[in-house]
């Protein structure tokens, strides 16, 4: 039956060879790529990969399955990030480890008892091939797995391959506070600003640099910077419970920021707001604003007042920078309590990377300031971010 399943795959890359068959320009994934262009890097090999319900090639078809069916490689193992392999499970849910009981082989939960692969977790393997889509934010925890697999791949002396993917939102999106060493968690594992403008195997290089991994980046075909989602000619996959559609993956970095502050998003990120806040001055302000790509929309839910994302221009459009007007004028209406660290860094921090946002919001800052403020060191990263670019 294996054999018969190489047979099928074989004869369907036969077809869909990119190099031989562009398809009107279509991007070409990286998992696309491993089996028909850089088998070597697999073929008599273990190998474990690290997985959800996002690391599928452009026809549907999971790439740990298609690994599992290649004859000329033994699938030994698969790992789990965040909301585990189906991409189910609640955000901040543990996510049990398995056994897989149609391929009798450990489905390793890398968001339960542990974050990074142990050395028993990796002790078949020789390869571990990276496949899941990100959404182009720092906090968000796929990028975090990504680079804990990468210190562990060193670690214990595994090559690490990237299957790369597009990042949604655009990979000339660079926007927001640079995450300063102090805040450095899982939810920011490395000095990126908010939007970071790179695709999973940009991020992997970059990650790099302080790691030494034996890396591979598997390169995407007919990708440039310019691309958002939509341009790529790929379906949408749910990359976790609240981020069903690709309206929602934009929203996320505009709406969701608000930990701690009573400030929050609705709708699978597409609605921001807050107990008091007046919901025709909030969108009157943001509306103001010369944010490009997205009208507000006054709209209260419930006890709430907020605004709802209408996104006219999704090109234009830069998530980062209209959450840090939301929130800051959501501030300016409602005075809200900044959260700020003691022994401990709480979640607000953690996820702007910095406290200078908090103290920038008490000071009265407004939201022009702020994003002047960040600039020196965005652009600091922007020219240390060249070194790693693939597109």
């Amino acid at each position: 039956m294996k054999t018969f399943f190489v047979f099928l795959i074989s004869i369907s890359m036969a077809f869909s060879n990119p190099i031989e068959q562009p398809r009107d320009n279509k991007v070409v994934l990286g998992n696309e790529r491993l089996i028909s262009e850089y088998n070597q890097l697999i073929d008599s090999k273990n190998i474990g990969v690290i997985t959800n319900q996002t690391g599928v090639d452009s026809l549907g078809q999971n790439t740990f399955e298609k690994l599992y069916n290649y004859e000329n490689t033994n699938l030994v193992a698969i790992y789990t990030p965040e909301h585990g392999l189906d991409g189910l499970t609640p955000a901040g849910k543990y996510v049990e480890s398995y056994t897989d009981s149609n391929m009798n082989i450990p489905v390793y939960s890398l968001y339960g008892k542990t974050r990074m692969p142990s050395e028993d977790m990796l002790k078949s393997i020789d390869v571990l091939i990276f496949d899941i889509q990100d959404i182009g934010s720092r906090t968000y925890t796929y990028i975090s797995t990504l680079n804990y697999c990468m210190i562990a791949a060193q670690k214990y002396n595994k090559q690490i391959v990237v299957l790369d993917r597009p990042n949604p939102i655009g990979a000339n999106k660079v926007e927001g506070f640079v995450l300063e060493d102090r805040y450095k968690t899982f939810v920011g594992v490395d000095n990126l600003p908010m939007s970071h403008g790179m695709t999973a195997g940009e991020l992997a290089k970059y990650f790099n640099r302080n790691i030494g991994a034996n890396l591979t980046v598997i390169p995407m075909l007919n990708y440039n910077r310019d691309m958002i989602y939509q341009d790529t000619n790929l379906p949408w996959r749910m990359t976790s419970p609240n981020i069903p559609t690709i309206k929602s993956a934009f929203g996320y970095m505009a709406t969701g920021i608000g930990e701690g502050t009573g400030i929050g998003q609705g709708d699978k990120f597409t609605w921001i707001g807050g107990k008091g806040i007046d919901s025709n001055k909030f969108a009157q302000l943001l509306n103001n604003s010369s944010l490009e790509g997205v009208e507000f929309i006054a709209e209260n839910k419930g006890d709430k007042g907020g605004v709802r994302l209408n996104i006219t221009d999704y090109h234009k459009f830069n998530p980062c920078r209209v959450g840090t007007y939301a929130l800051t004028y959501a501030h300016d209406l409602t005075n809200f309590k900044v959260p700020k660290s003691g022994k401990n860094i709480i979640m607000f921090e953690k996820i702007m990377g910095t406290s200078k946002y908090g103290k920038m919001l008490e000071m009265g800052y407004t939201p022009e300031q702020i994003v002047d403020s960040y600039q020196e060191d965005l652009n600091k990263f922007k020219v240390e971010r060249e070194k790693y670019l693939i597109y």
